[in-house]
């Protein structure tokens, strides 16, 4: 059991190297850091409070990269967890293929006249799951 967990860290680690150096300068602007359940969470400090006034179709209130999630704030961050860990799955199972993916994904819904957010097939499912381990789960983007 633990190596095909370390295979997974390793398989996602590309973008766990990513998420944490994005982490690193959320903490030099007075971010918090904690280990919850494998996965690193940032959230607060200024950027934070940036990221939640960015233009709409650019705002999140939590992104997930490997096993790091940054988040505007920490109570964001247990609001949204639920959604939030099924990206962590996905980037455990498509590893360095997955922004590739998620990003196709969007890019075919904007070819169909859909949501590139809402429709993208790894937000339907992180959506789906997170209801219904959570009805209260309001995703990263609400």
């Amino acid at each position: 059991m633990f190596e095909r967990q370390l295979i997974k860290y390793i398989w996602a680690a590309p973008y766990t190297a990513i998420g944490l150096a994005f982490g690193a300068v959320t903490l030099l602007f007075g971010a918090s850091v904690r280990l919850h359940g494998g996965v690193f969470e940032f959230g607060g400090g200024h950027v934070g409070r940036l990221a939640s006034r960015l233009p709409a179709p650019l705002r999140f209130s939590a992104i997930s990269f490997g096993h790091v999630v940054l988040g505007i704030d920490e109570a964001k961050l247990a609001a949204v967890r639920t959604h939030e860990r099924v990206h962590v799955r996905q980037y455990e199972r498509w590893g360095p293929l997955f922004i590739p993916a998620y990003l196709l994904s969007s890019l075919a819904q904007l070819v169909r006249r859909r949501h590139p957010y809402r429709d993208n097939y790894f937000e339907r499912e992180a959506y789906a799951q997170a209801s219904t381990a959570d009805p209260s789960t309001t995703g990263s983007n609400a």
